[in-house]
């Protein structure tokens, strides 16, 4: 749903599944077993098409195994048709031409092969068969005529089995290499899905963001829609200090157990979160009510109705006292992590690990990165909240849905909060007014932030205005260092470069939080080993 999650777990290192050895024709015990099943006509067959469609990739092989008449070719053809979303394309067996190619309706190119008549590996070469496949969708008949072949492959052996029915078929389907846990997924969403009453929905993948999660939209016969969130769950990546991974370190979730147990907190506050129609907790599959996506900013920037009352409804949050743990299911417990020092510090030294380098071609020296940590440690003590809230952290306009048609702070439909932690107020407020893809007026944040503190004083008589200014300024410098440090690694590791479009706002808004007499050591060191950031490129005041 959200562009980018400057929080998200996609925003660090992690072990990548190792690829899998081709299913043996026994399992062992701690391996999971074949998935089997009667197709018990051809229409059967075809909707197995359809659904293997739905989860295949560029550089996928699918082995398809079994004797002659089985339906491989059945199969294949289904799986074609579904994905270049044509019932009457011609798919004859390339039993003679050995290669066909197609393309699908999305761009994605597809090849389909019968190595019966294959006289030898260098046939194969001959016809350009790596170079066809390398970023295709390989339908092979007659795999084991293929060199072996490393990356996902899906096996399918198919075998006539009349004594289910005439013209029944038996398919035996497994993976190797990641796909096997692809295929379970994919066959926990069409259970997820028929289990809800949203199995006849047609599925669009919608833009994601920068993490792992994918998202579908669901839209049924009568116009009426949902959102598939499919969000796995994702194993801790390798230890980058004392021992810990990064998502430990800066408390990420890693489960889709955070995000359902803040929905319904929210929810029980009275804020548009979206409803949960359905929900597999162990594969990470949510389907949720769809807010639409009538923004709060545009191109001109915030819309000034909705921002004040995406203000208020911080402010409302704010005063509540909320609770640390959250039910996520009967027997299942979240609890909120607290947002520490060490959190915020790690995501600070994002920026003379990935930014100072990357973007301003500036090695500091240990004695410079440990004097950053150090002034870093100090400032922070100043955002150290006496009572903690529920920070949502990515509080920004890609992650808030203006619903006109509901009443009050009901408008703000909230849609990305699984990484709350429990931490300053300050936090969610600067994410709000200092948006890393919105252009807003010093004078517009202010306006604001003295909105802010009007409704938290109307709510609580003992809200001290100065300390949360300090805090405000304190946080907002560290999360636009944060950024800084994200969208260049962003850059330089994952060749995403479109973020560095970005960067003169945020070094603006990183000048502006240093300028407060609480930053100002740290200024001083910005002063002298990063200039540039104590004069920003724009203007953004």
């Amino acid at each position: 749903m959200s562009a980018l999650g400057e929080d998200d777990p996609d925003m660090r290192p992690q072990d990548q599944p190792a690829p899998g050895a081709p299913a043996p024709s026994e399992p062992a015990p701690s391996e999971p077993a074949p998935w089997e099943i009667v197709l018990p006509e051809e229409g059967a067959t075809e909707d197995l098409g359809l659904f293997l469609s739905e989860f295949l990739m560029p550089g996928d092989l699918v082995a398809l195994s079994g004797g002659l008449g089985g339906g491989k070719t059945t199969l294949a053809r289904a799986l074609i048709r579904e994905m270049a979303r044509d019932p009457a394309l011609e798919v004859p067996s390339p039993t003679f031409t050995l290669i066909q190619p197609y393309a699908a309706h999305d761009g994605r190119a597809i090849v389909h092969a019968d190595l019966y008549r294959l006289r030898g590996p260098d046939e194969l070469v001959e016809l350009g068969f790596d170079e066809m496949t390398e970023s295709a969708i390989a339908l092979v008949e007659w795999p084991d005529r293929l060199p072996h072949r490393d990356g996902p492959t899906l096996t399918i052996d198919l075998a006539l089995r009349p004594e289910f029915g005439e013209g029944s078929r038996f398919a035996r389907i497994d993976g190797s290499g990641g796909m096997r846990a692809r295929l379970d997924r994919a066959r926990a969403v069409r259970g997820l899905l028929a289990r809800a009453n949203w199995d006849m929905a047609e599925r669009r993948l919608m833009q994601g963001d920068a993490s792992s999660r994918a998202y579908e939209r669901l839209t049924n016969a009568d116009g009426t829609s949902a959102v598939l969130m499919i969000s796995p769950p994702r194993p801790d990546g390798p230890p980058v200090r004392d021992g810990k991974p990064y998502s430990a370190i800066v408390k990420l979730a890693e489960s889709v157990h955070a995000f359902v147990a803040l929905d319904r907190g929210l929810r029980a506050l009275g804020f548009s979160a979206p409803r949960i129609y359905g929900e597999d907790l162990a594969e990470g599959l949510l389907i949720l009510e769809d807010l639409g996506s009538e923004p709060v900013a545009d191109a001109s920037g915030p819309r000034p109705e909705r921002y004040s009352e995406a203000t208020r409804l911080l402010a409302k949050l704010h005063a509540t006292e909320l609770p640390g743990v959250l039910p996520v299911a009967e027997g299942i417990d979240h609890v909120l992590p607290t947002y520490d020092v060490e959190a915020l510090l790690f995501e600070a030294e994002l920026l003379p690990d990935w930014y100072a380098p990357a973007i301003r071609n500036v090695t500091l020296s240990q004695a410079a990165r440990a004097d950053f940590v150090r002034l870093w440690r100090e400032a922070l003590k100043g955002a150290v909240p006496d009572r903690p809230t529920w920070t949502l952290r990515d509080y920004h306009s890609p992650n808030l849905i203006w619903l006109p048609e509901r009443t009050g702070l009901e408008r703000v439909g909230l849609i990305d909060f699984q990484d709350a932690v429990l931490g300053h107020p300050a936090y969610d407020v600067a994410s709000l007014l200092q948006d890393a893809r919105v252009d807003a007026s010093a004078e517009f944040e202010l306006r604001l932030l003295g909105l802010y503190a009007r409704e938290r004083r109307a709510r609580d008589p003992g809200f001290d205005v100065g300390a949360f200014a300090t805090a405000y300024a304190l946080l907002a410098a560290q999360r636009a260092t944060k950024i800084l440090g994200i969208f260049a690694r962003l850059d330089r590791r994952d060749g995403k470069p479109g973020y560095l479009a970005h960067l003169p706002r945020i070094e603006g808004y990183l000048a502006r939080n240093l300028a407060h007499p609480a930053l100002s050591d740290l200024r001083a060191w910005h002063a002298e080993h990063l200039p540039d950031l104590v004069k920003p490129t724009i203007d953004v005041a």
